[in-house]
């Protein structure tokens, strides 16, 4: 197991953002940031025991649930991301959840977290993601042997019938991965670590935190990997030396174009297409840009937003056409990011989990890895670190049973 200190941040832990997606979120100073945490990441798999990074497993759960004493009252409560909000959606009652939360599913859920999670003796706010109530269990036989399963959201869990006493007796099922502090809800700021061992035992919940833990003692990078890798972020760090720092700029500050291009991104995602010829893939951007801004002038009448939306896409093509070698960097970098990424992954699913998981298909169940993980530095950055084409694809196209 991998431990470490509590790692701190301001922000809330409302969305997680790809370690590659780093680039395009905050230019030069994320992209060097997260080639600090790839060769952090390669450090602790090399068996580097003064990495200055944690990880946590990222489960696929659904919704959200926040839960403790709100300190402006003192009172227990249980909600979802809207108990940040200005116009807090904060659940004291079951009249509480009534009213914010009239929906039948999220209704019923909440009450029952409500109930249990008030049992446990939470004296600071954390967070968690919901895995089951009750009424979500099934028993199955996949392959020829008996599980209890659960399905939050895209993945299927699947428990050993033999294994799976605590959970049949639960009302509800819950991994726990963040603290929040602070004086008031608006101004709490969080840290990606909860301690359980404090908490009162209740057998009307299943819970667990979620860190990453390693119980063979044995994941680890070999010589050789630990040479592949290093050799993939030194090819990170040359690309990263080419990158533009004044055009890279001019795309992280324009909201637009960053989601222009992420969007484009998920089209080869949802497609499960690696991205492998970073030329091809940015002229293929500049058609997506062009098609899009077309349709956003041709379906509007009124002459004068006609003639806006007309120098908008003037603007954009002007600018992508004029910057494609630019681009290509820019897209090369992230694959880099990608490649090391996706080999810290291969490394880290091989623990044993306590869970088996699957995806659910038209043919029946296959199996499948965990969603990802989570890694977060010493000053408190967090960053997603998935398998796009498996997991992310799977999340657009595979069956559900709760939309986030």
């Amino acid at each position: 197991m991998f431990t470490f200190d509590g790692f701190l941040t301001e922000e809330k832990n409302l969305h997680l953002e790809h370690l590659e997606d780093e680039v395009l979120n905050s230019g030069i100073v994320g992209t060097r940031g997260a080639i600090n945490f790839l060769q952090s990441l390669r450090d602790m798999l090399a068996g580097n025991v003064k990495s200055s990074v944690n990880v946590t497993v990222k489960w696929d759960g659904a919704p959200a649930i926040f839960a403790g004493i709100n300190p402006e009252n003192g009172q227990f409560f249980v909600g979802t991301k809207g108990v940040f909000n200005k116009n807090a959606k904060i659940n004291y009652s079951h009249d509480d959840i009534d009213r914010n939360h009239p929906s039948s599913g999220l209704n019923q859920k909440l009450k029952v977290a409500l109930t249990e999670l008030s049992k446990l003796g939470i004296k600071e706010v954390i967070q968690g993601d919901m895995m089951f109530t009750q009424d979500d269990l099934k028993k199955e036989t996949i392959d020829g042997k008996q599980y209890i399963t659960f399905q939050p959201n895209t993945i299927v869990y699947a428990i050993p019938m033999e294994s799976a006493a605590k959970i049949l007796s639960s009302s509800m099922g819950i991994v726990f991965h963040t603290t929040y502090s602070g004086k008031t809800m608006e101004g709490m700021s969080a840290s990606f670590t909860v301690n359980l061992r404090g908490l009162n035992k209740n057998t009307g919940v299943w819970f667990s935190d979620a860190d990453y833990k390693d119980t063979s003692g044995t994941i680890n990078f070999n010589k050789d990997e630990t040479s592949d890798i290093t050799n993939i972020l030194s090819d990170a760090g040359r690309t990263f030396r080419k990158i533009d720092s004044n055009f890279l700029g001019q795309l992280t500050q324009d909201e637009k174009l960053k989601e222009l291009m992420k969007t484009y991104n998920n089209t080869k995602v949802r497609a499960g297409e690696k991205i492998t010829n970073t030329k091809k893939h940015t002229a293929g951007l500049i058609a997506y840009v062009y098609d899009k801004s077309k349709g956003e002038v041709e379906k509007v009448k009124r002459p004068q937003t006609k003639e806006v939306k007309q120098q908008n896409m003037d603007r954009l093509m002007k600018l992508f056409r004029s910057q494609s070698s630019k681009l290509v960097t820019i897209f090369d970098m992230q694959n880099l990011l990608v490649d090391a990424k996706d080999m810290i992954i291969r490394k880290l699913e091989k623990a044993k989990g306590v869970t088996s998981t699957f995806v659910r298909t038209s043919k029946g169940y296959k199996v499948t890895k965990v969603e990802g993980f989570v890694a977060i530095d010493q000053v408190g950055k967090a960053v997603k670190l998935v398998d796009r084409l498996e997991f992310a694809h799977q999340n657009f196209t595979a069956a559900k049973n709760w939309t986030k």
